[in-house]
């Protein structure tokens, strides 16, 4: 009913390409999904070992085939019965997992090379292993490059997809998509580059331009000024975030934009890069010691040596599953916790010494718990201090409300419909349960009476708690002028990026970005020189100017003495870092190594560092800059 008309002469179909899980069938694996399964399976039946036992192509299928394993039926797991316990789902100990009968071992495939393999250890092979087995196998070759073309060559074929993350599973569903015979289609990105390095980026803009290739139409909602740089036609939202925004700003091509003064995207579309934090020479960077790991193998990544720099703002970088993830939040995380509980380190760590770390904070963007009730106010400790100003109005002294009777989970002043969390559940029949507003608060969480306690300002203006909880960050600061702590608070929410949020936003439904930011606000303003800070792609859905803002959060960090490292490929974030470590060279069983690590500046020289060839324009526009001005 928003739209008033709309014309789209010639599109016959609407894709939504999203980021949202594939589904809960463990059956499901990336080589299924991708359409590759099928032709393995087509390929196998026509081995010589598969004709010698009379096999078919539909015997190779895990869900009803002749070879899957009979413990698990195919699935790879079977569930094990705890008592008073949710049942616990394990590998297969016939098949280990694989999903095949021991006899499907027997049926080999020889490539032109004279390797063999069954089908159980193919879908073991990652897709960049599987590739090089099957390059004189054309159709399986073309289905598998894709995969790797898009970021994806590390997962293996029988990964189940339900256990992909979310950039994973968007460009899992892209690649099934290509090849298909279709025209006239118009396909629907919601930010495809999350959790790409630069490199992958390149690839998966080559996959769009396919897209296009083939007469179909390509719509990306996206921040990434290296996508946004290849498109053919720029739509910019804005000027602001939530009611500040919903404006078109500016139209038209990458040029177009470039020269409209009101565009806010057109100066990083120029290459714009100005410096935010200060730049540290090689010979200062450990002056303040530094935190070294030694690490085993673990999953696809090598034993390493780690030093990381302390009181630094550190980047780990690299390709799509060259290891930083299990380098950091596998090894060093849990290390660090082992080494300052003074418990038995994990398997992965060999050793590992931190000397004056006594705290490790791992800032990422799981979301804040499934509590309707838990709100941005409340979980920045802003709820609580209007409550306490909200009991010593004239009016509530006057009602005898104290302050818990302005809270919304056990307070007299809470609606009595929804008892304070602003919405009902509708019991549809053969359906789930549907959520809506409140009826009697519209969502605001209190009954009528709130409204008759008013906090009057010295200007004389006056506002409710239900009001106050309705405005966004930037509002709210400033109404509480004269509530210094609240104030201060709100502060921190507006200088992390969020001062879009109203205050009585349900912190499960925000984004993994807002999280993520919403976390560290109670970490601003304190000592952190005993600290170490883990964060995990923070920049996930943040333009420019926001990253921008996230750089001087670091900043603010550092200053406070903290050591901060960041697992991410923004080139910017990388730009302004003290200490790159990057990882690679490829992702899967072709990473896991230290590339390089040195500053910025020494990452761009090193000849072997993919992430240096990418970084390296940053440092010709910025000279550029300093030459012209």
């Amino acid at each position: 009913e928003h739209i008033r008309a709309i014309d789209a002469e010639g599109i016959a179909h609407v894709k939504l390409i999203d980021a949202a899980p594939i589904g809960i069938n463990v059956r499901s694996t990336v080589a299924t999904y991708a359409g590759i399964h099928d032709e393995l399976r087509r390929l196998y039946a026509q081995s010589a070992d598969a004709k010698e036992r009379g096999y078919k192509a539909s015997d190779f299928s895990y869900n009803t085939g002749a070879l899957r394993c009979p413990g698990c039926d195919g699935t790879g797991i079977v569930s094990l019965d705890v008592q008073f316990l949710p049942d616990v789902n394990i590998p297969c100990p016939d098949c280990r997992g694989s999903r095949y009968a021991r006899k499907a071992y027997d049926v080999k495939l020889t490539n032109k090379a004279g390797a063999s393999a069954s089908l159980p250890e193919l879908m073991d092979m990652d897709v960049n292993s599987a590739m090089e087995f099957c390059k004189d196998r054309k159709a399986v070759r073309q289905k598998l490059g894709i995969l790797r073309q898009l970021g994806l060559g590390y997962l293996t074929l029988g990964e189940e997809t339900p256990s992909l993350s979310g950039g994973e599973a968007q460009r899992l569903k892209l690649a099934s998509e290509i090849g298909k015979t279709q025209t006239d289609s118009v396909f629907v990105f919601d930010e495809p580059s999350i959790g790409l390095h630069p490199v992958n980026v390149k690839g998966l803009i080559d996959v769009m331009h396919d897209l296009i290739a083939d007469g179909n139409s390509v719509l990306l909602v996206d921040h990434d000024t290296q996508i946004l740089s290849a498109s053919d036609w720029l739509i910019e939202m804005g000027p602001g975030a939530g009611k500040n925004g919903g404006k078109v700003l500016a139209e038209g091509t990458v040029q177009q934009l470039e020269q409209q003064p009101c565009s806010q995207i057109a100066p990083f579309l120029r290459g714009k890069h100005t410096r935010l934090r200060p730049c540290l020479s090689e010979h200062t960077l450990f002056q303040n010691g530094a935190v070294c790991m030694q690490t085993n193998a673990i999953h696809t990544v090598k034993p390493l040596q780690v030093r990381i720099p302390k009181g630094r703002l550190t980047v780990v970088t690299g390709v799509s599953g060259s290891g930083k993830t299990t380098m950091i939040l596998e090894s060093l995380v849990p290390g660090l916790n082992a080494l300052i509980s003074k418990t038995t380190l994990p398997s992965s760590v060999r050793f590992i010494d931190a000397a004056g770390i006594a705290r490790v904070k791992l800032i990422d963007a799981t979301p804040i718990g499934i509590n309707i009730r838990s709100t941005v106010a409340t979980y920045a400790n802003i709820h609580d201090e209007l409550r306490k100003t909200f009991a010593k109005t004239a009016d509530a002294k006057a009602l005898g409300y104290k302050a818990g009777d302005f809270s919304y989970n056990t307070g007299k002043l809470r609606c009595p419909v929804c008892d304070g969390t602003g919405e009902i559940s509708l019991d549809v029949q053969f359906l789930p349960d549907v959520e809506i507003p409140c009826p009697a608060c519209r969502g605001a969480r209190y009954g009528k009476d709130a409204a008759h306690v008013q906090y009057r300002c010295k200007t004389g203006q006056t506002y409710t708690l239900p009001q106050l909880m309705a405005m966004d960050v930037n509002t709210a600061w400033e109404a509480c002028a004269e509530l210094r702590l609240v104030r201060q608070r709100l502060e921190v929410l507006k200088n992390l990026g969020l001062g879009y949020l109203t205050l009585g936003e349900a912190t499960p439904g925000l984004s993994g970005g807002e999280a993520q930011r919403l976390k560290l606000a109670e970490e601003m303003g304190r000592g952190q020189a005993d600290t170490l800070f883990v964060f995990d792609e923070p920049t996930i859905g943040l333009h420019p100017l926001d990253v921008q803002t996230l750089l001087c959060v670091f900043q603010t960090l550092v200053e406070n003495g903290a050591t901060v490292v960041v697992i991410e490929h923004d080139l910017d974030v990388m730009y302004h870092a003290d200490y790159i470590i990057d990882m690679g060279p490829g992702g899967g069983d072709a990473g896991g190594r230290i590339v390089a690590a040195g500053t910025p500046a020494q990452i761009v020289q090193h000849k072997d560092s993919v992430t240096g060839k990418y970084l390296y324009p940053l440092f010709v526009a910025a000279a550029d800059h300093d030459l012209h001005g």
